[in-house]
């Protein structure tokens, strides 16, 4: 993750190369260094360089580390010509690379050329199993095709091998979430609290998707994330807060009488509701009634 600090500093090497105060290589190994995408100005300022002879003699061995950059943002620019220029560059230095193969089979995915880039994707796994890059970029295939559900078969088997990628874990949960297939979802997003609990994103998403399963047990889960999201966040989410005053009501309709929930939870209930009245009052002070009718009706209905 990008701190601020990161990002100040990118922010301004940006501008000072666009506004012709140099840095280019400076800001170009950031925007490596900070695994960002900038794939337009990493092509504007990638090829000043590489088409400067003396700019470009002065890289050493980084001359091939800039081909590569600036062949992936040519791909991402759709600038095949390029992109094909600097493969070729590459694959003339390092020609038994399987890094540079990996290249190539990225830009036959880039032409739309999805059989022979599965092909050379199949060959280089064959070579090396383990390696990620490959592994996602059939996923990453297989989305561009709106395949989804080799998509979701390609990352069961990447998950497989690489069973500690929260990121990985993540997107699966998301795209389960995007078919509706909730309990799938719910799952990859308790691997991913496992992986990084004390990121107050995660505990959101899956009081969301228990929320949406319903039942008695789900929702009660639910609000326990709901109120971890606003504890890891000082008490700023409004969505979480929201997300209690909506779990205490549909406990209470659930439970029917029984098993009433407790004063404690209760109590939440009413600090969630008054946290959200102040967050209304100083950011949007015209829609305060709306919020106190629809706090109003969800008490009456708990």
């Amino acid at each position: 993750m990008v701190t601020k600090t990161e990002e100040s500093e990118l922010k301004n090497l940006e501008i000072q190369v666009d506004n012709g105060g140099g840095g280019a290589w400076e800001y170009l190994s950031l925007v490596r260094k900070l695994k960002v995408r900038r794939s337009d100005k990493v092509l504007k300022h990638g090829l000043s360089i590489l088409n400067d002879s003396k700019l470009r003699s002065k890289l050493g061995a980084d001359e091939w580390t800039l081909y590569e950059q600036v062949a992936v943002a040519a791909m991402d620019c759709q600038c095949l010509d390029v992109a094909q220029d600097c493969t070729k560059a590459l694959r003339k230095r390092f020609s038994e690379s399987k890094r540079v193969g990996r290249l190539k089979a990225m830009l036959l995915e880039a032409k739309g050329s999805w059989e022979k880039a599965e092909k050379a994707y199949s060959s280089l796994l064959e070579d090396n199993p383990l390696d990620q890059i490959i592994h996602k970029r059939r996923v990453a295939m297989a989305k561009a095709q709106g395949n989804i559900s080799g998509a979701i078969e390609w990352l069961n088997k990447y998950l497989e091998i690489f069973m500690a990628d929260h990121d990985a874990w993540r997107e699966l949960a998301e795209i389960y979430s995007s078919l509706q297939m909730y309990k799938q979802a719910a799952f990859c997003y308790e691997e991913v609290i496992l992986a990084q609990p004390t990121v107050p994103l995660y505990h959101l998403a899956y009081a969301d998707v228990l929320y949406t399963l319903g039942g008695l047990e789900n929702v009660q889960t639910a609000k326990k994330y709901y109120a971890s999201t606003i504890d890891l966040t000082g008490g700023k989410n409004t969505r979480a807060l929201f997300g209690i005053c909506l779990c205490t009501s549909a406990i209470a309709q659930l439970a029917k009488g029984k098993n009433k929930e407790d004063k404690e939870g209760s109590q939440l209930q009413s600090l969630a509701a008054k946290a959200l009245e102040r967050d209304y009052k100083q950011r949007a002070p015209d829609k305060l009634p709306q919020l106190t009718t629809a706090l109003k009706s969800l008490t009456l209905s708990s």
